[in-house]
């Protein structure tokens, strides 16, 4: 590492420069993530400690997702919530290696689980009577193993190839994180072969998983039709929720990635609603409509609040 850069930290010049502005974030991002923490977390352990969600798939997919936003937020918001209040706003060349490979690890994850969850709703509407034969716990096992394995095999490849480039001059990045097209433009070499790249395993991964996960939706509720009223129901609820989801990950992440590395001035905006609003927003688009999440939730807080009294 200290062969191809000269430079040891980044000065980040952050989401603004005004001392008041600054105050109002920090406030609003402090907020926003203890909110997505027990948001979060609250879902994980509903679903851990309730056994009657935690025998179905689709539930035990959920908690890993939550588990991941949280993971996803806390790469990325204390040290933008810190640097809230500080004027100069700077990360070590190894934190900034550290959180991208976080970034991305945590993301890369989600976008597989967020796919594996497609494929258990596909199974358990269109194939209902194979649903606990295809859906068993081996297969929930490996594919969550998949999504580990990919994330860091997504996250790890990025980094090894920004080790190689030199960082000889500049170190000022126009953002608040750390991030791919940032730093390249801040190398002293040649970044056209690597921006490629970063553009394949980014940006166009983002594409194709997002058609084929709406493709699989639209077979879903196409399948719909020869359900009974009250089933079709249940499932556009279900699958509504995940769709929105999908939307709110997907087309965030695209709009940052699927283009030639370059950086403009609304990817700061865009980079909050992903790292921030859509891990804050996901509980609630789960919880709100789910009422078997709800009821678990209620008897949770139930035990919760006896186990106080008895205190």
């Amino acid at each position: 590492m200290q062969n191809h850069s000269f430079v040891t930290e980044f000065i980040l010049l952050g989401l603004s420069q005004n001392p008041k502005v600054q105050k109002i974030i920090f406030v609003i991002l402090l907020l926003s993530y203890m909110a997505i923490l027990g948001g979060n977390l609250l879902i994980v352990v509903t679903i851990s400690s309730s056994p009657a969600l935690l025998g179905y798939p689709m539930y035990f997919f959920l908690a890993f997702l939550s588990l991941l936003d949280a993971c996803f937020s806390t790469a990325i918001s204390p040290k933008l919530i810190v640097d809230s209040l500080i004027k100069r706003m700077t990360i070590s060349f190894e934190g900034c290696m550290t959180q991208i490979f976080a970034e991305h690890f945590f993301a890369g994850a989600e976008v597989i689980v967020l796919t594996v969850m497609a494929y258990d709703r596909y199974v358990a509407i269109c194939k209902p009577l194979h649903y606990s034969s295809i859906m068993n716990w081996r297969l929930c096992g490996i594919l969550m193993g998949v999504a580990w394995t990919g994330g860091f095999l997504h996250s790890i490849i990025q980094i090894i190839f920004l080790l190689h480039l030199p960082f000889c001059g500049p170190n000022v990045i126009d953002h608040f994180i750390c991030d791919l097209y940032p730093l390249l433009e801040l190398a002293c070499s040649d970044t056209h072969v690597f921006g490629f790249f970063a553009l394949a395993n980014s940006g166009f991964i983002c594409i194709v998983i997002f058609s084929l996960l709406l493709a699989s939706y639209g077979t879903i509720l196409f399948s719909l039709r020869v359900h009974s009223t009250e089933g079709q129901w249940k499932a556009l609820s279900t699958c509504g929720s995940h769709i929105a989801v999908v939307v709110l990950f997907f087309v965030p992440c695209i709009i940052i990635y699927a283009r030639p590395p370059s950086t403009f001035s609304f990817d700061k905006i865009v980079t909050i609603f992903y790292t921030t609003l859509t891990p804050l927003l996901n509980p609630l688009i789960y919880t709100v409509r789910n009422k078997e999440v709800k009821n678990a939730m209620r008897s949770v807080w139930s035990r919760i609040m006896v186990v106080g009294n008895e205190r």
